[in-house]
Order: C-alpha cells, then sequence, then structure tokens
C-alpha cells in the first residue's frame, strides 16, 4: 500500500493583521479523498488550510495558513510518500507588502499591488522522484479540457481532475480524469466521497506500483 499526501482546502494571504485573500474551497473534496485512500488500506497525510471540515481519524492532519507554508510543509512531508493528490485551492496572489498595522479608511479608493503565490502542486511535480506520482485538480470556468491538459503539462503531474466552480463548498462534484497524452480516462459525478473512490481506484489502477 502506498503512504499519500493529499492538500486540502484553502489557504490564506494576508493584506494586514485582520484582512486577508481567500477563497470558498470547503475542504470537503480533500477529506474525501482521505477517507477514500484509507478505505484502500492507504496510510495519508493532509495539508490542511483553515476549514470547519473534519477529516477522518486515521489521517494524520498538519494544518497551515498561507500558500507558502502549504508549499513548505507538502514538500517536506511529500519526501516520505510515494504519491500526492492537490485538492487544495491555494490563494494565487498575494499582496506585495503585508501592512503591520491595520488599515484604516480613508474615503478613497485603496489599490493593492498583488503578485504570485508560488505554484504547490507544480513544486511537488517538478522535485518527484521517479518513483513519486503527482495528480492535480484544474478548476476552471472556460475551455475546461484543454486548460487542465496544459497544467498537467506545466505542472508535470501524472494525472489531472478537471472539475468546475460549481464543485466549491458543494457536497457533490463531476469530474474529468485526464491522462498524461490528454485523453479523458473516466467522468465521474456524485457525492464527494463517490467521485473520490472513483478516483482513488483510477490512482491505483495506473499510478500505485
Amino acid at each position: 500500500m502506498a503512504k499519500i499526501l493529499i492538500t486540502s482546502g484553502p489557504t490564506r494571504q494576508y493584506l494586514d493583521p485582520v484582512r486577508y485573500l481567500t477563497n470558498a474551497s470547503s475542504g470537503r473534496m480533500g477529506a474525501a479523498l482521505a477517507q477514500a485512500a484509507l478505505d484502500l488500506g492507504h496510510q495519508v497525510v493532509v495539508v490542511s488550510g483553515p476549514v470547519s471540515v473534519t477529516y477522518p481519524a486515521a489521517a494524520q492532519v498538519i494544518d497551515v495558513l498561507t500558500t507558502q507554508q502549504m508549499l513548505e510543509v507538502a514538500h517536506r512531508e511529500f519526501q516520505q510518500c510515494d504519491g500526492a493528490i492537490g485538492a487544495a485551492a491555494p490563494c494565487d496572489y498575494q499582496p506585495q507588502q503585508v501592512e503591520t498595522e491595520k488599515i484604516s479608511k480613508t474615503g478613497k479608493p485603496l489599490q493593492l499591488n498583488l503578485v504570485e503565490t508560488p505554484d504547490v502542486v507544480a513544486t511537488l511535480g517538478e522535485r518527484k522522484r521517479s518513483d513519486q506520482w503527482v495528480v492535480g485538480f484544474a478548476l476552471e470556468t472556460q475551455d475546461r479540457h484543454f486548460r487542465a491538459i496544459v497544467k498537467l503539462e506545466k505542472k508535470h503531474c501524472d494525472l489531472m481532475v478537471s472539475n468546475g466552480p460549481e464543485a466549491i463548498d458543494s457536497a457533490e462534484n463531476q469530474v474529468d480524469l485526464i491522462d498524461t497524452e490528454g485523453q479523458l480516462l473516466e467522468q465521474i459525478s456524485g457525492s464527494k466521497l463517490e467521485v473520490a473512490r472513483g478516483i482513488l481506484d483510477v490512482i491505483d489502477a495506473r499510478l500505485i506500483r
């Protein structure tokens, strides 16, 4: 059996001591993947941003806040894992400057200068050993199949799970599984646990040695 790293939930990028950028990711897909992997007898390490969802008790859960923290912890834990599933929705941008004091209202527009955060899945994919694998998630609003293929190649993934924004904070999901040739392997829909089990079945058959 394998030891699998799963990233899950959102991250936060602070503007000042009390305000931050984030998204509505609930962590439900990550929790479902963790349960599905455990049900197959795998070991699971979850690196999670702040969520209210409860992860399976048998999984090792490491909490993080920012995208940089998620990257550092995921990279560290991945070295002892056979594979990784990037189900998290890390914040893609962070303020160029974080204010040390709360930003006060001035009655005028506030301009934020944002820079990209590091890409967690791409970093894992680029640094994986020959005996490791990485599965990514691509959430897109248009040209989903094409954009998923681009992300699969760019992030050095072995499999890409494509879904849409309706998956965010939902109890259900509908995904396409795409291989390294850009071929559609499977379409899976249902509760997130049902979808997670379908994804793990494909991972088990194609990636786990």
